[in-house]
């Protein structure tokens, strides 16, 4: 990992272990409610690994804090101000792509805002997120093709698509030239599963 993704990867490891023992659960309680290996956990508790999106959505979302809270420090403010190149960085892609999380809303109804480059023939491929999740996205550069329930989307360069994002799907750049494109997710009731089987216990 460079600077940058170290210093990302321990500010989410704190964020993590400060989360969990603030609700005084132990590694295997958070493990199990995220759906993630212990290992795993103590892995990104301490800053050692750069966990992947999916990763990262199932912790915020067993936390009930949101996907920008764990890569943001805490903010008594309102407003949260992101200056042009310091959004969190969560996905480096081999080719040089890559999808920076530039804002976000506080949960338990949670809207992000993304920053995606997919470099000359890449893709990232995503699991489904959390029931009731939407997609917008518009592709402010290139081409790219949206793959979702079994349907592949050619967008052009000012083409917008409104998909689910609780289904596996993938954003594939199949040209050679670069890809730029801004997505915005909506991840209705986050913490809401796990705050239900709580109810339960």
């Amino acid at each position: 990992m460079d600077v940058t993704a170290e210093s990302l990867a321990r500010a989410i490891g704190a964020r993590v272990k400060q989360e969990r023992n603030g609700r005084s659960w132990t590694l295997d309680q958070l493990a199990e409610f995220a759906g993630v290996s212990r290992r795993m956990l103590v892995n990104v508790e301490q800053g050692a690994v750069n966990p992947s999106i999916g990763t990262l959505l199932r912790l915020s979302d067993a936390l009930g804090v949101g996907l920008p809270d764990l890569v943001e420090p805490p903010s008594p403010r309102t407003a949260r101000h992101t200056r042009n190149g310091q959004g969190a960085v969560l996905w480096n892609g081999e080719s040089g792509g890559r999808a920076v999380l530039v804002a976000g809303t506080e949960p338990p109804d949670v809207i992000e805002l993304w920053d995606w480059t997919l470099a000359p023939h890449e893709r990232h491929d995503s699991e489904a997120h959390t029931a009731g999740t939407r997609e917008l996205l518009h592709v402010q550069e290139g081409a790219l093709a949206v793959e979702a329930e079994g349907i592949t989307y050619d967008l052009a360069t000012g083409d917008a698509l409104t998909f689910r994002g609780d289904v596996v799907h993938a954003y594939v750049n199949s040209t050679s030239a670069t890809t730029r494109f801004s997505l915005t997710v909506f991840e209705p009731g986050v913490g809401s599963a796990h705050r239900e089987e709580s109810a339960h216990d």
